[in-house]
């Protein structure tokens, strides 16, 4: 069956469609749209799916509108953008290293976040809106300190990953001694956010990840000619017209700005960035980086993991970064399970 069909323009230019990817990525949407419609209406005032899309369009009671609009869309978007924004940061990571543990979660940029929140938690007892900013400077520090100690002659994506590992190991003991320094009441809400919760986020916490995204994902979109590309080697890409270090710097950049913005939105959700990546590549079966379809990727698992947070364990609901966490180890295992049949391990 063929996976790619050409189309040609009025113009006379012939542009290549990949059928099945193009499918994968519709698909993931409708799950997406469809999870996110399933989750609004979940809660202890339950709503019928029918009655969240009259309430959306303007056509529901004043109550339901309140319930929907106010306390429950807020949550729902936000899902959907900080996954988004995992799953295309770590599908860039993964293509920048050519390594696919090279997601911000090994890196360290959720653990640099976390740093950043538990210094404003723990030793300025700051705001919920401070703590936000603490995250995201920390992220953003982390990454830059990351690319600066990998550094010579370029970005090699191997030194990549092990200079991510190293930070990451001193910051997560800097985690655990802030943790020390603080008293009961900061330790317990530093925990909370440190698992990564969607609980209680608002209006507040989505204009900034869409306003971020609607900018940021058109230029990460734009340079995935040149990503897959520089997949082949820099000497190839050099070849090929690419000026490899200012698009990699390009996308680093993209790639920290879009983790650090939904760690700091929702704590540093793991294991998002690292799967959705392999999971969107693995339903495409297309090379390259598989942008869009790991961007859809992410917002699905994100949605459909706080519904499972929500419903699965009965009135003991759960921060979903601990269904994603659970999850994620469990793909691991399989994945290390069809590896090691393979005989590639």
């Amino acid at each position: 069956m063929k996976t790619n069909r050409a189309l040609r323009t009025p113009g006379g230019l012939s542009l290549r469609v990949d059928v099945r990817a193009v499918t994968v990525v519709v698909l993931l949407l409708v799950v997406a749209l469809a999870a996110s419609v399933v989750l609004i209406g979940t809660g202890d005032f339950p709503i019928p799916p029918a009655d969240v899309l009259r309430s959306l369009v303007g056509n529901g009671n004043a109550g339901q509108e309140f319930i929907i609009n106010e306390l429950r869309l807020p949550r729902v978007l936000v899902g959907l953008l900080v996954g988004a924004s995992l799953g295309l940061g770590g599908a860039l990571f993964q293509a920048i290293s050519r390594n696919p543990l090279g997601s911000p979660d090994v890196l360290g940029l959720g653990q640099g976040a976390a740093v950043g929140a538990l210094i404003v938690i723990v030793l300025m007892s700051g705001s919920a809106a401070q703590v936000t900013v603490g995250a995201l400077l920390g992220g953003l520090a982390t990454g830059i300190a990351i690319y600066l100690l990998a550094w010579r002659r370029g970005v090699h994506g191997y030194r990549l990953v092990l200079v991510g590992i190293g930070v990451s190991a001193m910051l997560t003991a800097l985690n655990n001694y802030l943790l020390t320094r603080s008293d009961l009441t900061d330790a317990a809400r530093a925990v909370v956010w440190i698992t990564g919760s969607l609980d209680g986020r608002d209006w507040d916490q989505v204009w900034p990840l869409l306003g971020l995204c609607v900018v940021l994902v058109p230029l990460v979109l734009a340079h995935a000619r040149k990503l897959r590309i520089m997949e082949m080697g820099d000497d190839v890409s050099y070849a090929l017209g690419v000026r490899v270090e200012r698009v990699r710097m390009v996308l680093l950049v993209a790639a920290v700005l879009l983790t650090a913005t939904a760690t700091a939105a929702a704590g540093p959700i793991s294991f998002v960035a690292l799967t959705a990546p392999q999971l969107a590549r693995r339903l495409t079966r297309s090379p390259g980086p598989n942008l869009l379809a790991s961007l859809c990727m992410g917002a699905t698992l994100l949605v459909t993991a706080d519904w499972i947070s929500q419903r699965a364990f009965g009135a003991d609901q759960l921060p979903v970064g601990v269904v994603t966490g659970v999850l994620g180890g469990v793909y691991l295992l399989w994945l290390l399970v069809i590896e090691r049949k393979a005989g590639r391990i």
